[in-house]
């Protein structure tokens, strides 16, 4: 009698049913960098100029890549916000433009791209720390 009850325990304590495991919790989504957000702003003369917010960072120039139109007028108001990189300045392939980035001070560049394709900007060393202007 005591064999069959000990088998009972046994086999009951078995089929017991574990506790539901919490649920897991949702997954969290990746960090992504917010884009720039271009804004269109009103010139003078009556045409409108595509505005970009940009830093550069310890990742370099944020954003990285801006979709212009050929033609338009873009104007880039850039921030530099950290020392820890060349990019004290910003050069445009293909223009004169050289224009300092002092720390902590925002800075307008102006510039309307003559032909599509892809024009780099960068600092002067070389364009080491750089980004590109998508031209359509």
């Amino acid at each position: 009698m005591r064999t069959s009850l000990l088998l009972v325990l046994l086999v009951g304590i078995s089929c017991k049913k574990e506790p539901a495991a919490a649920p897991a919790p949702p997954a969290e989504k990746p960090m992504v960098a917010a884009a720039a957000v271009p804004s269109l702003e009103k010139q003078a003369d009556g045409t409108d100029a595509r505005v970009i917010s940009m830093k550069v960072t310890e990742d370099g120039f944020v954003p990285g890549r801006i979709a212009v139109k050929q033609g338009e007028l873009l104007k880039m108001k850039i921030t530099r916000v950290t020392d820890s990189t060349c990019a004290t300045e910003i050069l445009i392939d293909g223009t004169d433009i050289k224009t300092e980035l002092p720390l902590n001070k925002e800075v307008e560049v102006a510039y309307r791209p003559a032909k599509a394709g892809t024009i780099k900007y960068g600092c002067a060393m070389d364009k080491m720390v750089s980004g590109v202007l998508l031209v359509e």
